[in-house]
């Protein structure tokens, strides 16, 4: 299939051929018909992208300040990395789209293969012949609501929720402030409504064009608060709804001169906002923002799980809104004929950007797709990539092609001459395939199952989310792959129990990412800790940093938490120190946030079967540009440490073992003999990791069972 893409590096827009998306559980598979061209949103990115490197750091200065703490806790070599492997990444384009449903996940419940479908979201409801969407950013289409109409059903629910925001009541009369697209689906909605509408504007020719404003205005020739005034019949109008678009403070300084006392401001476009205080103080003005297409964005439980808000407690969501809007479609009171200036076949797409980039006249731009061309592949040879493996090489497939698998590992395994990557799989095309073009791999999927039924695949390596970790290593063992698996290795107990079984049933090795104890300064510590008779006592301090509360690491289903999702690494170390099993683990750690789902916080002491003892701080409180990862263990008269993994002079080089890790890793596949981790190691951190996790719930001492 084909999709729009834009280089975030280079600012660049092309149709590129990608694999169609995997439907998830929870999504639905749409044949798109037509898409709505965003002008306004899609220009400011395209703009963006166009800058410099110093032009996007002075646009998102928070961003900056991210790769200055990641530098300083990182390095530069890694910070570096990180970067490029997001400018390398391309974005998809659009976020309202209409179509005809291909396939839906099972969980899906309220709608069908063969529906007509409005969908929204970016990365969601792209530019794209074929586009996956969960299924509440769907909307089933009336039969008498034309494709093209319901294209514009995302933007208008945006119309909508700036509406709502305001809150209008029967009688009010209302102002509108800039008449692009987005404010002139809301004049029309209001007037869909009932409400007098003013319509103002910079340009002329827009406040022309909206027929179904009640008065119109243009900014800079007409006196905009004697119209107000004669509009409202004297006090002004009872609330304004701002859609323009620019950095000026005159939209709001303007919405403050022509509302009544106790009036109300909505904004829903892009403004400056420096609100004069004594001018909404006087006239006691509610200021309102408006959050996009309403309740549900922004949140992941409901956009992609699915988790539906109940409708006694919240009464339009983001899916209700945009049901709304079909239904105006549906009865008539809604008409966008006039709104629609410009409708381009999507082999010439790039023509729509040319128009708007080179300013021309224009309004709802809708590109149409002819269904009868898409070329339905999960699968994609890849022209330039390489041929598989010839001089003893291992033949390496990638599931998952997320941050980490592009800034650390994919740069990792290209280095050692022993691999060839030769495909790689990840959830969306677009990712797959620009990973795939930048490492010379064969072919890129969509769907990891190829992978996993590639003979000529050697090693297949596994760092996609961790809820899919366990699932896909097993398959893979059953497969007769050799794998390498990003930590955790699994979830919970059952998943464990699948992946021990599948690996004892099978010839393959199974090795897992626990990189630390690989590193320059571990393998140091060990050697002198070699052939000791007493225990050693540890302190191990991980400076966490704050993840967002919605981030899917801390989601107990699909991430886990950060205990089983990063603690298990520090609890290999340590057991990699001590090299007897853990027998007891102790935790304690303050209230878990109200807003994040899983502890971030804890305390954990573990003693080890030869008693030694390991103390592991991981928190997120504090000054998080301090060094990320402390640790010291003192055995008899010395302390040995290791801060944030540096070596060489002056500490100035990372050495966190990632290299050594697929290196021992490769010999022992070519050699045929063991993983660099025993299985038991591997067992073991898990359940303690575990342990950790329920010892904290259960506040109180737990002994860790190494028989699965």
């Amino acid at each position: 299939m084909r999709q729009l893409q834009q280089n975030f590096d280079s600012g660049e827009l092309e149709l590129v051929d990608v694999p169609e998306p995997r439907t998830s559980s929870n999504g639905v598979l749409v044949d798109t018909r037509h898409s709505l061209v965003s002008a306004g949103t899609e220009q400011a990115l395209i703009d963006l992208a166009k800058k410099s490197l110093l032009g996007k750091a002075k646009e998102r200065p928070d961003l900056v300040k991210q790769v200055i703490e990641k530098t300083r806790n990182d390095g530069i070599q890694a910070t570096y990395r990180s970067v490029k492997s997001r400018l390398d990444k391309p974005l998809p384009l659009g976020y309202s789209c209409s179509g005809e449903v291909l396939e839906v996940g099972e969980d899906v419940t309220n709608i069908s293969v063969g529906d007509r479908v409005a969908c929204g979201g970016a990365e969601y409801a792209t530019h794209a012949e074929v586009n996956h969407v969960p299924e509440n950013l769907c909307v089933p289409i009336p039969d008498s609501v034309d494709s093209r109409d319901a294209a514009f059903t995302t933007v208008g629910s945006i119309a909508l929720q700036g509406i709502r925001r305001l809150d209008p009541t029967p009688g009010e009369r209302i102002a509108v402030i800039g008449l692009g697209l987005v404010g002139r689906l809301t004049t029309k909605l209001l007037s869909a409504y009932g409400y007098p509408v003013l319509g103002i504007d910079i340009d002329p020719s827009k406040v022309g064009d909206a027929t179904e404003i009640s008065v119109g205005a243009v900014i800079g020739d007409d006196n905009i608060e004697h119209i107000a005034e004669s509009f409202s019949g004297g006090p002004g109008v009872d609330g304004v709804i701002i859609t323009a678009a620019t950095d000026s403070d005159q939209p709001v300084e303007m919405a403050g001169n022509i509302t009544r006392e106790q009036g109300r401001v909505s904004v829903v476009g892009d403004v400056g906002m420096d609100i004069p205080r004594e001018q909404y103080y006087e006239k006691e003005l509610d200021f309102r923002l408006s959050r996009s297409y309403g309740p549900g964005r922004y949140d992941r439980a409901y956009e992609e799980k699915g988790n539906e808000y109940p409708i006694g407690y919240v009464r339009w969501t983001e899916n209700r809104n945009m049901g709304e809007f079909l239904r105006l479609l549906d009865t008539g009171e809604l008409n966008l004929d006039d709104l629609i200036s410009h409708m381009f076949p999507f082999d010439d797409a790039l023509e729509a950007y040319d128009l708007i980039l080179e300013g021309g006249d224009y309004t709802g731009i809708v590109l149409e797709y002819d269904s009868n061309e898409t070329d339905r592949t999960r699968r994609i040879e890849l022209e330039s990539g390489s041929k598989r493996s010839v001089n003893g090489q291992l033949s390496v497939g990638m599931v998952g092609a997320g941050n980490f698998a592009t800034s650390t590992l994919l740069p990792t395994i290209s280095g050692i001459d022993e691999l060839a990557i030769t495909a790689i799989a990840s959830a969306t095309g677009v990712s797959s395939k620009t990973v795939g073009e930048k490492y010379d791999a064969e072919y890129v999927t969509t769907d990891y199952e190829e992978i996993l039924e590639d003979e000529a695949l050697d090693l297949v390596v596994v760092a996609t989310r961790h809820n899919l970790h366990a699932e896909i290593a097993v398959k893979a063992l059953e497969a007769g792959k050799d794998v390498h698996v990003e930590k955790p290795l699994a979830l919970d107990r059952e998943e464990l129990q699948a992946v021990v079984d599948a690996e004892q049933a099978s010839d393959s090795r199974l090795m897992i990412g626990y990189n630390r104890r690989f590193s320059e300064p571990a393998r140091t510590i060990k050697n002198e800790l070699s052939g000791r008779n007493s225990p050693f006592m540890a302190q191990y301090r991980i400076n966490a940093g704050t993840v967002p509360s919605d981030h899917w690491t801390i989601d107990p289903e699909e991430g886990g938490g950060r205990i089983v999702g990063e603690v298990c690494h520090f609890v290999d170390l340590l057991q990699f120190f001590s090299e007897s099993s853990p027998q007891e683990v102790y935790t304690i750690g303050p209230k878990i946030p109200e807003k994040s789902p899983t502890q971030q916080n804890i305390q954990a002491v573990i003693q080890f079967e030869d008693n030694s003892t390991g103390t592991i701080t991981y928190t997120t409180l504090g000054d998080d540009s301090q060094s990320k990862e402390s640790l010291e263990v003192f055995y008899g008269d010395r302390v040995y440490r290791i801060n944030d993994f540096k070596t060489g002079r002056l500490g100035m080089r990372k050495s966190k073992g990632f290299e050594t890790e697929f290196r021992e890793f490769v010999e022992t596949i070519q050699n045929g003999t063991s993983a660099p981790i025993s299985m038991r190691d591997i067992v073991e951190t898990s359940l303690s990791t575990f342990a950790i996790r329920d010892s904290l719930s259960a506040n109180e001492r737990i002994r860790i069972d190494d028989v699965l």
